[in-house]
C-alpha cells in the first residue's frame, strides 16, 4: 500500500478515498512540476489525460517553452494564476524545494507522483495545511475514484 500523509485541513476524519476524489471533483488548475514535451514521458501522458478531463494544465519546467499548448513556466513562483494541486514529476530529493514553493503560491495540495517520497516535505507541506499525496499516480488515482 502506498504511503499516506494526512492532513488537518482537506476533509478531516473522512477516508483518504473520499478526500482524493473531492480533491479531483473540486480543482480546476493543475501545475505540473517537471512537465516534459516528449510523448514517452510519463509526466507527458498522465497531463495530457488531465487536461482531457477537464482541468486547466500548468506546465513547470525550466527546459520547456511550451507543453500541451500551455505556456510553460521555470518556477511556480512565476505562475500568475490560482493553483490548486502541484503534481510533481521530479526525483525525490527536488520534492523539499517543490513543497516549499506550493506552500507560498498557496496551492490547495501536493501531489507527488509514483516513486516520488519524501516523507519530511510532505509534513511541512500538511503542516502548512496543504492536501498530501504521496507515491500515487494522479491519472490511476482518477481513473480509479472518478470514472465508472
Amino acid at each position: 500500500m502506498a504511503p499516506e500523509v494526512e492532513t488537518q485541513s482537506f476533509g478531516e476524519g473522512r477516508p483518504f478515498d473520499e478526500r482524493m476524489a473531492e480533491l479531483f471533483r473540486t480543482a480546476r488548475t493543475i501545475a505540473v512540476v517537471g512537465l516534459s514535451s516528449s510523448r514517452g514521458r510519463a509526466s507527458y501522458g498522465v497531463a495530457q489525460y488531465l487536461q482531457e478531463a477537464g482541468y486547466r494544465i500548468i506546465p513547470v519546467n525550466p527546459n520547456e517553452t511550451e507543453v500541451l499548448g500551455e505556456k510553460a513556466y521555470a518556477t511556480l513562483e512565476e505562475v500568475r494564476e490560482k493553483v490548486d494541486i502541484v503534481n510533481v514529476f521530479r526525483r525525490s530529493e527536488f520534492v523539499p524545494e517543490v513543497a516549499d514553493a506550493a506552500i507560498r503560491i498557496g496551492a490547495r495540495a501536493l501531489w507527488l507522483q509514483e516513486g516520488v517520497v519524501h516523507q519530511e516535505a510532505a509534513a511541512k507541506a500538511r503542516d502548512a495545511g496543504l492536501f498530501v499525496v504521496m507515491d500515487r499516480c494522479s491519472l490511476k488515482e482518477h481513473l480509479r475514484l472518478l470514472r465508472p
